[in-house]
């Protein structure tokens, strides 16, 4: 893997600065291939899949350090795939990090249609350290651990049923934001005059978990 890893990174654009990569190892490697990668703090997105970051500025594991842990999966013998599933410039980076998340929020209300009436967001936070301080100002959306990430997921209805209210939502990120918390926020789904009845409203199901 670490052949395919130096392969990958030549694909890489000469301006990137964060890339998230997926591993896919065999079923009965799940575990193992979670222990060794430990460092880059790998997330599973299925049982035998995981997911890892590597930035240049430090705020993940660098490609050097990835190259090392990916050597003792080859030493171990746990073979798998290897893709990167997306990648940002250092600019891109660099003005994500400057935006607050009040306006993160914005920004993702800007990509649902004016209709919506439920949906489901999440905080992406750009260091674990923010994990305490953002879930107690957020609090009153009652956001929820995406397991091993250090991602908050949250409900919000447009104008009842279940979830916080857009402005409610928006008044916890300035709370945040006062705070100096830092990451981004995005729609992962919406629905449109949605009518329940006898209900809170809908429900869906993301990676096996109802949300």
């Amino acid at each position: 893997m670490v052949g395919d890893w130096e392969a990958l990174e030549r694909t890489l654009p000469a301006d990137w600065g964060r890339a998230r990569v997926e591993l896919t190892v065999g079923e009965q490697d799940g575990e193992r291939a979670a222990s060794f990668l430990a460092p880059a703090q790998p997330y599973r997105s299925a049982p035998h899949v995981l997911r890892f970051d590597t930035a240049r500025d430090g705020s993940a594991a660098g490609t050097t350090a990835i190259r090392r842990l990916l050597a003792r999966l080859d030493s171990a013998g746990v073979g798998g795939s290897l893709v990167i599933v997306s990648s940002e410039s250092a600019e891109a980076r660099a003005e994500a990090a400057n935006r607050t998340l009040a306006q993160s929020w914005d920004d993702a209300l800007a990509t649902v249609p004016a209709d919506w009436s439920d949906l489901v967001g999440e905080i992406d936070l750009i260091s674990s350290d923010y994990l305490d301080v953002a879930a107690l100002n957020l609090a009153p959306i009652n956001p929820r651990l995406v397991a091993d990430t250090v991602t908050l997921r949250f409900r919000s209805a447009q104008t009842f049923g279940y979830g916080a209210s857009p402005g409610m939502v928006r008044r916890c990120l300035e709370r945040c934001d006062a705070k100096g918390v830092r990451g981004s926020v995005r729609v992962v789904r919406a629905l449109s005059d949605t009518r329940p009845v006898a209900t809170q409203g809908p429900v869906w199901q993301i990676g096996g978990r109802t949300v």
